[in-house]
């Protein structure tokens, strides 16, 4: 073996040391031990290289007895030779030889097992074997028991050994037969590739862990996760929440549009991956669930279509969506924690709450409530308590520089918000996005301080009472927009509305109670179709000629002159008093 500047030998092991030839090599080991070598691969060929050059076996015993250490926190307790007598101590090795007890090698019955050894936890004889039988044992001791790294590096010293020793043998019996050496030597590379393998994938592994630690570390997010996946694998990416929707990707060919699964075809899907313990072949895509829980937070998935994935990619996958795992747990937990506190402090401003406690809690939510805002109430029949909703509605009435608090009140939602919504926009945006009309907005005036928010509350839940009991119940109004029903409002007297209806309307609506028909309702519809003969006709679904006869009853029993400017106005207001504030009792 010719002298190298990179070979990783010990200090005191020159390059001439190793490579003189066997017997000198021998000599030189019986009076100057040289230190082991490092078991790196080259130190391992090394290694090696002089154990198959020993010509007697008791060297090969005592230089694998000298690299024990080099494995670990593992000392070589004692080598043995096999012989027609029995076992034999190997000679020249005295660390820990007093303390072994040889008659108890002997009840080993040529098996592995363990030894017992003072103040050493672990403790075990391996047998060095050829296929004939035992060849001797290596004893080694350790404060605890070796991890699955050091079961391979002793496993692979004892077979190293092992070999050795059998080549020995062969020599010794003379069986110089050309396929025996050649099978000998097979095994050898066979032990060798198995190291560099074994060391490939360890190297492997320990990159997955490091690049997604650090991932962790600096919280990059979803993004850093399946950016990782894809750098470690070389194939495309992707994280979906638990719909089907995607929320992450890196890689090549992304799909645009992105397909979305059917919600059936999805529950199929995570059911299937679901019933598995790792990653899940699905078409061309292998896929894992982020489910910490048991509750399923996301899917993450590789593009796999030319079936090219292996037992690192797999490793790898695995191994990413437990990053995603604890990624999704944290950021639920997190949405959770802040939720709570921005519902809890909109359902307190709406209830009323000093300035000062308002500003300092809206800041540490992250949430300026010194800019103006305004109240808005939202009553969307059978998606009150649906999450979509809440979402869309977030949506439609974010900003660019904050989201809205937003709170639930009975069948309501209440969305504080900075922008004032144009007209009908929300309205249109959250109708689009579930898919079905027929939704009341109310819309408050600007309040400038959270002092006004209760105030703009009030006005937000007039407008949708006005909009819920117009002609056109869906849409959106503002309370600017009302005209003399902002006088209408909850800050009224309502006792002295009612007087005022029963003025004007008491004699109709006591008709009404007792006949059980509608007239009151009629007049209602009649003023707010202007007086129009045909719009009211159709708005009360009754003939015309109907109509006409309903008015002249009207004019009998309230004894009013419908002609008179004066008397329509005031039976005009008691009309809508009665039916939105007084909400059409009777």
């Amino acid at each position: 073996m010719a002298s190298h500047p990179s070979r990783r030998l010990s200090p005191q092991v020159s390059d001439q040391q190793a490579t003189l030839h066997p017997s000198t090599t021998a000599s030189a080991e019986r009076h100057d031990p040289s230190p082991p070598v490092a078991l790196d691969p080259h130190g391992l060929l090394v290694l090696s290289h002089a154990l198959f050059s020993c010509s007697e076996q008791s060297e090969i015993v005592r230089l694998a007895m000298r690299h024990v250490s080099v494995l670990g926190p593992y000392r070589a307790e004692a080598g043995y030779l096999s012989t027609h007598e029995g076992l034999s101590r190997v000679p020249g090795h005295d660390a820990g030889a007093s303390t072994v007890d040889d008659a108890g090698m002997m009840e080993l019955g040529e098996a592995d097992g363990s030894v017992s050894f003072p103040e050493r936890s672990w403790n075990w004889a391996f047998g060095l074997r050829e296929p004939g039988g035992l060849l001797g044992y290596l004893v080694v001791s350790s404060p605890s028991e070796p991890d699955e790294r050091g079961d391979f590096l002793l496993s692979t010293l004892v077979g190293l050994t092992s070999a050795a020793l059998s080549l020995t043998v062969a020599r010794a019996l003379r069986h110089d037969n050309a396929d025996e050496l050649s099978q000998l030597r097979t095994e050898r590379d066979a032990a060798l590739r198995q190291w560099d393998a074994a060391r490939l994938e360890q190297h492997q592994q320990q990159t997955v862990h490091e690049t997604l630690a650090r991932v962790a570390a600096r919280g990059g997010g979803e993004d850093a996760i399946t950016r990782a996946l894809y750098e470690l694998t070389g194939l495309s990416a992707l994280i979906e929440d638990r719909f089907g929707n995607l929320r992450s990707w890196a890689g090549p060919d992304r799909p645009v549009p992105y397909p979305v699964r059917s919600a059936a075809s999805q529950e199929e899907m995570l059911s299937q991956v679901a019933r598995e313990a790792g990653p899940v072949r699905v078409k061309d895509r292998l896929i894992a669930l982020a489910r910490p829980r048991g509750d399923v937070l996301g899917v993450l998935a590789v593009e796999d279509p030319g079936a090219t994935a292996d037992e690192h990619t797999l490793f790898a996958l695995d191994h990413a969506q437990r990053s995603l795992s604890q990624e999704l747990v944290h950021t639920r937990e997190l949405t959770e924690v802040e939720l709570r506190l921005r519902r809890q402090l909109i359902d307190d401003l709406l209830e009323g709450t000093d300035d000062t406690s308002a500003y300092a809690r809206a800041e540490a939510v992250g949430h300026d409530l010194r800019r103006p805002h305004y109240v808005v109430v939202v009553y969307w029949p059978g998606n009150a308590a649906n999450s979509s909703f809440a979402r869309a509605l977030q949506q439609a009435t974010a900003t660019t520089a904050t989201r809205p608090l937003m709170t639930r009140r009975g069948d309501r939602m209440v969305v504080l918000t900075e922008a004032r919504p144009d007209d009908d926009a929300v309205y249109a945006a959250v109708a689009h996005e579930l898919g079905t009309p027929g939704a009341a907005i109310g819309v408050s005036t600007r309040c400038d301080s959270p002092g006004g928010i209760p105030r703009c509350y009030q006005e937000a839940l007039r407008a949708l009472e006005v909009r819920q009991n117009s002609r056109e119940r869906s849409g959106t109004t503002f309370f600017d927009d009302l005209g003399l029903y902002r006088i209408l409002g909850p800050g009224n007297d309502l006792r002295e509305l009612e007087g005022f209806v029963r003025e004007w309307l008491g004699q109709l609506i006591d008709y009404d109670a007792e006949h059980e028909t509608e007239l009151v309702e009629t007049l209602s519809r009649y003023f707010d179709c202007g007086g129009n003969y045909d719009d009211a006709a159709a708005a009360l679904r009754v003939h015309r000629s109907t109509l006409r006869y309903r008015l002249q009853r009207i004019r009998e029993i309230s004894d009013r002159d419908l002609t008179d400017v004066d008397t329509r106005l005031n039976l005009q207001v008691a009309t809508r008093v009665w039916k939105i504030i007084l909400m059409g009792r009777r």
